[in-house]
């Protein structure tokens, strides 16, 4: 199935030890990268390791994507490389260009895993996972932003093909040309009528779209949307991983019917402005 909320079946991650190595690799980083600040690595290790737990608790069959001296810290955030379709993979060109090995670096460890290329992104076309929802096996939105260009979308929607309706989704300029805002910064679906929304950076006509497919929303304010309060990963409907102390969010999805697990991401998710969609790329939703 194609969509954001249904039961993960497989998901790929990759671990502090093998995305950011060690402190070393983390000090010559970390400030061209822009994160906010030095993760602590063994810190980052504690929580990742807690972060997985939460996605073995839900029988989840995770696929360790290893390290590589081709890739940068970045690589952590393992959902923007690889897109899934029912075609196969695709496989992306990232808006980073730090990020361009991530691709077939992650490729070579999923096809061991049996999965198959439907597509690849290829220059001057941009395209970032982080920038891509499915909404159902026939609805889909792309971010059109800083990571991903419109050579990039054109290319997908050559590889998705004319049965998939493809909403296009004009994002707000980040305040730095190397910083992020992706698509999944603003909404995430946790069930077939339900997402989680920051409205004042919705364009109208996407609202009206996803209105329009039957889609409800639970706003986030300001204030938690800057503590990444729109990042959420359902790992089956209505199920949450999200990162701790947001608590406004955290009750309102609750009230929404949703069991919400969280974990402590200031070292994983909080410097590096990736929460715990970012830091999966689920592959099969059952």
């Amino acid at each position: 199935m194609f969509n954001e909320y249904s039961k993960i079946a497989q998901v790929a991650i990759r671990n502090p030890e093998s995305g950011f190595v060690n402190d070393k690799k983390l000090a010559s980083e970390w400030k061209r990268l822009r994160f906010h600040s030095k993760p602590n690595f063994k810190d980052a290790v504690i929580e990742f390791t807690k972060f997985r737990e939460l996605l073995e608790d839900d029988d989840i069959k995770i696929i360790d994507l290893p390290t590589s001296d081709n890739l940068t810290i970045d690589s952590i955030y393992a959902r923007d490389s690889v897109l899934i379709s029912p075609k196969g993979l695709i496989l992306c060109n990232m808006g980073r260009a730090s990020r361009t090995p991530e691709a077939i670096d992650n490729f070579h460890t999923l096809s061991k895993m049996g999965h198959r290329v439907a597509g690849q992104i290829k220059p001057p076309g941009t395209l970032e996972g982080g920038d891509f929802i499915w909404i159902d096996n026939n609805h889909a939105a792309v971010g059109l932003g800083s990571r991903t260009n419109l050579e990039g979308i054109n290319q997908l929607k050559k590889i998705l093909g004319p049965g998939i309706d493809l909403h296009i989704v004009k994002l707000p300029e980040p305040d730095h040309p190397e910083d992020v805002l992706h698509l999944m910064s603003i909404i995430s679906p946790f069930d077939k009528n339900l997402a989680l929304i920051y409205k004042p950076l919705m364009p109208k006509s996407f609202i009206n779209w996803l209105v329009n497919l039957g889609m409800e929303f639970v706003k986030v304010s300001s204030k938690e949307y800057s503590l990444m309060g729109c990042n959420v990963l359902a790992t089956a409907p209505r199920s949450i991983i999200m990162l701790e102390n947001i608590p406004n969010v955290e009750n309102d999805l609750k009230k929404s019917g949703c069991t919400v697990r969280t974990y402590k991401g200031d070292e994983i998710s909080k410097k590096g402005e990736g929460g715990p969609t970012c830091l999966t790329r689920p592959l099969l939703r059952s």
